[in-house]
């Protein structure tokens, strides 16, 4: 039984008594056989205050199994009573599969309580204990489908239940206009940030046009947000890279943003200060070592799910048949097909969980336009297609028995709508999906300029 299996077992033990996100972290490490001094060590707390909430929790478990429950002997307790009290299952390894799960349809990030988000550790223990420590910077890049999101939404959740303040900023959501100007872009940057933590947003108190806008805008937050701030202040940049588009932008902001992380190491009102950073490929905009927000803090390379993780998340969406080694051939021959990007085999799993579609079909019609993926496909095609280069380069990529050398980019911009996986500067489709559909849909022989 894995610890989130157990969680859900806990949900169901305990209807009137959700546990909260500390007891949650406390209970899954401790089924993974850490200490308490580990667990305060990688969460900041004091060892004392993580024993008392670990003793709290194994009373109240008693209580409701009418049996004493302690640190060294709840996963033989729940996984006695597993085989005792739940209806029979036809793998031992999966608990949640009989509890009642309403699957929600997998767009978008994977809400916060849901059991259908399966960790990656270390990372989720990794960035958890970082965005409590005073002007640290997490740095999360991964590709679209790849989970970054709905993990940004657990770091700033886990932050919020520390007393931390918390402020998300989609780069998706700005107005082009935003990005024609540095002056404009920086308001916009700091109007978002007060309004989202309920300050009047003072803007004309603080920008002064003889001073400059960067020097104005390390004001406003350094006078007008951080002293108002008493406990902390996490600000997350989701999609960051949608600002590598605009290389004179970028190359001003980033830098300044490398300054508030460096002041954060020194200055005590900056130190309230925690960054999260989302990006779905390498900057591309040339900048000094010394100036760049991409060799400091804590970075975190998003991977594909394992065989093994996959096959868990199959077993969560009562997959029966992905049981055991015939279950991983099984699993092994969609994954051919869609690889194991998070996004993509969250669909596909929904699919065969709640259409009663076998792998087979849904295999043969991935890449068409009446299977699983088309809204997903079209939208790509769509993206491709004022740029005639762009789908050029695509082409070659999709074409090629051997990886595709691109330039910058290039592989920037199809980096970031995840169609391929860059190995220094060569480039592969990110999935045979990829592949097949484009090679039937995708415009053939355009010119290799206008990317």
């Amino acid at each position: 039984m894995q610890s989130d299996e157990a969680l859900a077992l806990l949900d169901h033990l305990l209807p009137h008594h959700p546990l909260s996100d500390l007891q949650e972290t406390v209970f899954s490490q401790v089924w993974q056989g850490k200490t308490y001094a580990e667990i305060a060590d990688a969460y900041g707390y004091e060892h004392s205050y993580i024993r008392d909430v670990g003793f709290r929790l194994w009373q109240m478990i008693s209580e409701a199994l009418g049996q004493k429950v302690s640190k060294s002997t709840i996963k033989a307790v729940l996984r006695r009573y597993a085989r005792n009290h739940m209806a029979p299952m036809s793998s031992p390894q999966s608990v949640s599969a009989s509890l009642p799960l309403a699957l929600e349809f997998p767009n978008g990030p994977v809400p916060l309580h849901s059991p259908l988000y399966i960790e990656r550790p270390p990372i989720e223990t990794q960035v958890m204990a970082a965005v409590l420590k005073p002007g640290s910077l997490i740095r999360l890049k991964a590709p679209r489908q790849m989970g970054k999101t709905s993990l940004l939404r657990r770091i700033l959740a886990h932050a919020q239940q520390h007393q931390l303040r918390c402020v998300s900023l989609s780069f998706h959501r700005a107005d082009r206009a935003i990005y024609t100007d540095l002056d404009r872009f920086l308001r916009w940057f700091c109007a978002n940030i007060s309004y989202q933590l309920g300050l009047e947003a003072d803007l004309d108190s603080y920008w002064n046009t003889d001073i400059g806008s960067k020097v104005s805008c390390t004001a406003y937050l350094e006078d007008h947000v951080l002293s108002q701030i008493s406990d902390g202040l996490v600000i997350a940049l989701d999609e960051l890279n949608d600002l590598f588009q605009y290389p004179e932008l970028a190359s001003e902001f980033l830098p300044l943003l490398r300054s508030w992380y460096e002041d954060g190491r020194e200055l005590p009102a900056w130190q309230k200060l925690r960054w999260v950073l989302a990006y779905a490929t390498d900057v591309y905009v040339p900048l000094q070592l010394n100036q760049s927000p991409f060799n400091v803090g804590l970075a975190i390379k998003l991977p594909s799910f394992s065989l093994d993780q996959v096959q868990e998340l199959a077993q969560r969406h009562g997959l029966t048949w992905a049981d055991g080694q015939g279950g991983q051939e099984q699993l092994l021959t969609l994954l051919h097909m869609v690889s194991c990007r998070p996004g993509l085999v969250r669909l596909a799993l929904y699919a065969l969980a709640q259409n009663g579609m076998g792998v087979d079909q849904l295999i043969e019609e991935a890449p068409t336009q009446s299977g699983i993926y088309s809204d997903h496909l079209r939208h790509l095609l769509a993206a491709l297609s004022p740029f005639p280069g762009l789908q050029a380069a695509f082409r070659r990529v999709i074409q090629a028995a051997e990886p595709v050398s691109l330039d910058p980019i290039t592989a920037y911009r199809l980096e970031s709508l995840g169609l391929i996986t860059l190995d220094k500067n060569q480039a592969t489709p990110s999935c045979e999906l990829y592949r097949h559909y484009f090679l039937n849909f995708l415009p053939a022989d355009q010119p290799s300029t206008h990317v």
